[in-house]
């Protein structure tokens, strides 16, 4: 039996409701269900009786009950133990500007559920570094996208987003269903400052012979390549799915790659709290992304 599983089952036996107990466990119901069902396999006994209007313990779900709260108990005891023996900690979190916003507050709250004693640091970057300070050693771990040079650097996709092109909604283009990028050839893209990843330029700039021009406006952040596109009329890329300010609109484009939103850490330099950090923000934004999608 893994701890894990024994807390699921501990949070459905005091809350006698999947659906409430999912809540309080910050996951959806289905693989709640799943795990409860695959203790009782794994025992070989029934633990709790299911009726539409919820659950309740049989006699060795009442046992289970009990035992499983002393050993939980018991776990956060020798965890605070040893988590005190070995002093404080700090993991520094690079995001790339809007990139955590979705899951980040679900994703703060269990990992300081597993990780009470860690000091977090955030800092926040703009588009220039696509690794949000990890390549510069900056932080321990980023929450980012890709694609950008990768050399060293070990990636998760936590989800993949299709991009469409930023317009003004007076574009003679901003009214079709779907665009593609050779659509695009002949206008004014932004740019970003000299320096910047080339492999990340080539792709939010769409990777076209535009990239030589000069006279582009630079870019250094989210915000300032959306009111380069208000102002000035320049064309810009981004995922489907987030806020435009006024006057703007996005059209899916048809032959770009998704975005990839990744977690991101160096490979030479894993530690247990950055693997702990990666399999908690897998975690959450399963959980996240299914509550979307329901």
């Amino acid at each position: 039996m893994e701890l894990r599983t024994l807390r699921y089952f501990v949070a459905v036996a005091e809350e006698l409701h999947f659906g409430r107990a999912a809540v309080r466990l910050r996951m959806t119901q289905p693989p709640l269900s799943r795990a409860v069902k695959q203790l009782e396999t794994e025992l070989g006994c029934v633990l709790l009786l299911r009726s539409p209007t919820g659950v309740a313990l049989t006699p060795a779900g009442v046992l289970l009950h009990e035992e499983a709260c002393a050993l939980l108990a018991q776990a956060d005891r020798v965890r605070a133990r040893v988590t005190a023996t070995a002093g404080p900690v700090t993991l520094t979190v690079g995001t790339l500007a809007d990139s955590a916003e979705r899951f980040g507050t679900r994703l703060a709250a269990a990992y300081r559920e597993h990780h009470p004693a860690a000091r977090i640091l955030v800092r926040e970057s703009d588009l220039t570094d696509p690794t949000a300070g990890l390549r510069a050693g900056l932080v321990d771990v980023a929450l980012t996208r890709a694609p950008f040079d990768d050399t060293g650097i070990t990636t998760r996709t936590l989800r993949s987003e299709r991009v469409g092109v930023v317009l003004r909604t007076d574009d003679p283009l901003a009214h079709r269903d779907s665009l593609r990028l050779t659509d695009l050839a002949e206008r004014r893209w932004f740019r970003f400052p000299d320096g910047t990843d080339t492999v990340w330029q080539a792709y939010w700039t769409g990777s076209a012979g535009h990239g030589r021009r000069r006279d582009r406006p630079v870019v250094r952040t989210a915000r300032e390549c959306l009111q380069s596109v208000l102002w000035n009329g320049t064309v810009g890329l981004m995922p489907l799915g987030h806020d435009l300010p006024e006057g703007l609109t996005v059209v899916p484009l048809t032959d770009m790659p998704p975005s990839r939103f990744v977690i991101a850490w160096r490979a030479d330099g894993t530690t247990p709290l950055i693997r702990s950090f990666v399999r908690i923000a897998e975690t959450v934004h399963r959980g996240t992304d299914s509550t979307r999608m329901g």
